[in-house]
């Protein structure tokens, strides 16, 4: 029997078959045993269950449906495409979409990065950086540069070597030994610069995070370290941005110490904070920048590695061949879906209007910050992090029992059933991720801090 999407749904029904047979990502089996929300269908800014119910895409799925749900165009890019060419790999062949799509993307970028490297998404995007900075110090005759520094609670992928560049402990100790060569900094949680033995003067503090690079590159040996990987607003932990002249400085490091800067922009990139590329937005030219998520808006998976002309010289040699691929990367639907995209981005200026509607969103934020559970309220963009806490005078966080008690059992199902569909994440301190489409305005700012408001109110009682 064939799958017709259109038909109607035995909720039921299917969450039993999903019990049994699907294997969802990062989602603890309660979630299954309990019955999974089943989504239908997306309009928008809004998602739909089985049951008809509709709820406020806070996260943009996972930090990817940045041009909105419903979108006819990218669907009849994809299709069209499709109809023509279904696949064509680009192992030693290309396709247009590929080539337009490369030169596009290319005129966006920071400085000057003509090369494009497709993968099928943001995990396999920072392999292969971390792949090329190895290969490419050994065609530069300093072959021991293998080692990449990264920051604390940073994510960066699930594949070997980017758990490798990922700095939460839980998310790899089933899966050492990993990859080699991966050191952790601190990152840049101005909230518990206290706490780290930091300076609290914003300024400062940024100057002494990025100076913990050299420290780290000075202990391993400059002639062992390849490359720095570093989110431009780090996700994981609540939307950690960088402070004035953090990247800069950073920059200065990495020149002196011949290492690359890769910008892990898989979240940030794509109007996450206002430009095609968080780095341009951010004022650094990074030699590596990794993107994916919403290069498609998540219509077809994509993903993109940009390298700087310095980096790729070497590679221009027909002596120096970059033995790396994906079977799937570049698909001749997903490009012409991300052609149609930057089409959408450009005519509606979705960037422009991150940049406009920013200071409203985070203004409808903060006016959380009465409540005696929300902490700290942080981000760029369309990309925020509201930090819980126990105590403000203290700043004391939730134990592991109360974390779970607050964002698993009461503060996930509650929000859902309030009709926002967010990230309650404790792989740091106890958060609330917001990341919704970048077609929102005050309006919806307005109905997703009442949600908040109403949900959060009632927290601290819960725990």
């Amino acid at each position: 029997m064939s799958y017709d999407p259109t038909a109607a749904v035995d909720t039921a029904a299917l969450q039993a078959k999903a019990k049994k047979h699907l294997w969802p990502h990062f989602t603890n089996r309660k979630v299954m045993n309990d019955g999974v929300p089943v989504i239908v269908r997306g309009e928008g800014h809004h998602i739909f269950d089985s049951e008809g119910r509709k709820y406020i895409d806070g996260l943009a799925g996972l930090f990817v449906v940045n041009a909105g749900h419903g979108r006819e165009r990218i669907v009849e890019a994809a299709a069209k495409q499709m109809k023509q060419l279904d696949f064509m790999p680009i192992w030693s062949y290309a396709h247009p979409a590929a080539i337009e799509l490369s030169e596009r993307l290319s005129s966006h970028a920071p400085g000057q990065m003509s090369k494009v490297f497709y993968t099928t998404g943001g995990g396999e995007a920072v392999e292969s950086a971390f792949k090329l900075a190895k290969h490419y110090w050994k065609i530069k005759g300093q072959p021991m540069k293998h080692k990449v520094i990264s920051r604390a609670v940073a994510y960066h992928g699930t594949p070997q070597g980017a758990l490798a560049i990922t700095g939460i402990p839980d998310m790899k100790k089933f899966y050492e030994p990993l990859t080699p060569g991966g050191h952790r900094v601190p990152n840049t949680n101005h909230y518990r610069a206290e706490e780290m033995g930091a300076p609290t003067d914003l300024e400062a503090f940024g100057q002494w995070a990025a100076n913990r690079i050299e420290e780290a590159i000075l202990f391993e040996g400059p002639e062992t370290v390849a490359a720095v990987f570093l989110e431009p607003v780090q996700n994981s932990g609540g939307c950690f941005p960088p402070p004035p002249g953090y990247f800069k400085r950073v920059r200065e490091i990495c020149d002196q110490y011949d290492v690359l800067l890769v910008s892990d922009e898989v979240i940030c990139a794509y109007g996450r904070v206002g430009e095609f590329f968080a780095s341009k937005a951010l004022g650094y030219e990074p030699d590596i920048i990794t993107s994916a998520k919403g290069i498609t808006s998540g219509y077809v998976p994509a993903g993109a590695m940009l390298v700087a002309d310095k980096i790729s010289e070497p590679f221009d040699s027909t002596e120096n061949t970059f033995y790396h691929g994906f079977t799937f990367a570049g698909h001749p639907a997903a490009m012409a879906a991300a052609l149609a995209n930057l089409d959408i981005f450009e005519e509606e200026d979705l960037n422009g209007r991150v940049r406009e509607n920013s200071p409203l969103f985070r203004a409808e934020l903060e006016k959380l910050l009465d409540l005696d559970i929300v902490g700290d309220v942080r981000g760029e963009g369309y990309f925020f992090g509201i930090e819980l806490v126990k105590d403000k005078a203290t700043k004391e966080t939730f134990n592991e029992e109360e974390s779970n008690r607050l964002l698993r059992d009461y503060l996930s199902p509650a929000l859902w059933e309030a009709g926002l569909y967010c990230r309650a994440d404790d792989r740091g301190d106890p958060v609330i991720q917001l990341a919704p489409p970048l077609t929102i305005g005050p309006a919806e700012f307005a109905e997703i801090g009442g949600i908040l408001r109403s949900v959060l109110k009632d927290a601290s009682s819960k725990i």
